[in-house]
């Protein structure tokens, strides 16, 4: 057993050093194309946790004219303290909200502001953030009303945008991953034939199939690994660097999970290159 190991090890060394520069660019490739789909998924996850975030905190703002009356405000406070899907609301006079204006708009803006040209508001949160869509409708049309804005436009073109990037992402991955099994494949074909007189020397002195192809697993499989930890490392470093707002942060069993993904795909794609290789160049 302990030879058996020991020529294991030294032929695997051997012919990753023999094609050093296919099993770089076999390792590299992995290494991108894993980071990549790292890179995804902490993306897929990050945004799922923000947009589940920003729902809860969905607000729906009723705006009223400037020139809306005193029953027109009342009318629509009554029909908002009665409406089941909305949680709570909070009324902003027009003093207030020409307050907020001065610290949102530039000077040359607001400075042309008065407090009788700002219409007055209600901002609400809805029981269950597609609720805003039924507020909306409810109120737009009300007298008095002057419009009904909510987030739910900006939450969608932000998830749309972001499932674009993720496609990206992957069908790069996919066509890398694609190119590095290849690699790997080309890197053990090599060995192989570098190599074919004295697989037929050892088949002639009985050694075992087994015997003979391990060497050759094991070179796929290390290519795989060494790409895959390469790539963890890339993926940690982009999680430790990526969250620039506090909803995009992931925690630390989100990161552990997208590693075990990543460790376990390059180890795949070794194992699977090694596999195809070994079945149509090794004659055993």
């Amino acid at each position: 057993m302990r030879v058996y190991l020991r020529y294991a090890v030294k032929e695997t060394l051997t012919n990753l050093w023999r094609n050093r520069m296919m099993t770089i660019a076999a390792v590299l490739t992995v290494a991108v194309s894993l980071s990549l789909v790292g890179a995804a998924l902490l993306l897929k996850q990050s945004a799922a946790q923000a947009s589940a975030q920003w729902q809860q905190g969905t607000r729906v703002t009723i705006w009223m004219q400037p020139t809306a009356t005193q029953s027109e405000l009342a009318n629509v406070q009554n029909q908002l303290s009665t409406l089941p899907i909305v949680k709570n609301c909070t009324f902003f006079t027009q003093a207030q909200d020409y307050q907020e204006a001065l610290k949102i708009l530039p000077p040359s803006e607001s400075s042309v502001l008065h407090v009788s040209d700002m219409p007055s508001s209600f901002r609400c949160v809805p029981t269950v953030p597609s609720n805003a869509f039924v507020v909306e409708s409810t109120f737009a049309t009300q007298p008095g009303v002057y419009r009904v804005t909510a987030p739910e436009q900006q939450i969608r073109q932000m998830n749309r945008a972001i499932r674009i990037l993720q496609v990206v992402f992957l069908a790069l991955a996919a066509v890398l991953l694609l190119s590095a099994t290849v690699l790997i494949l080309n890197t053990i074909r090599m060995a192989i034939f570098a190599r074919r007189r004295e697989v037929s020397v050892m088949k002639l002195v009985g050694a075992t199939n087994w015997f003979i192809r391990v060497p050759y697993m094991t070179e796929g499989f290390l290519q795989g690994l060494i790409g895959s930890l390469i790539a963890v490392g890339a993926v940690t470093a982009l999680h430790t660097w990526y969250p620039l707002h506090n909803e995009f942060q992931l925690n630390t069993n989100a990161l552990l999970g997208t590693n075990a993904v990543v460790l376990v795909a390059g180890v795949a794609i070794g194992s699977v290159g090694s596999a195809i290789a070994i079945r149509r160049f090794l004659d055993v």
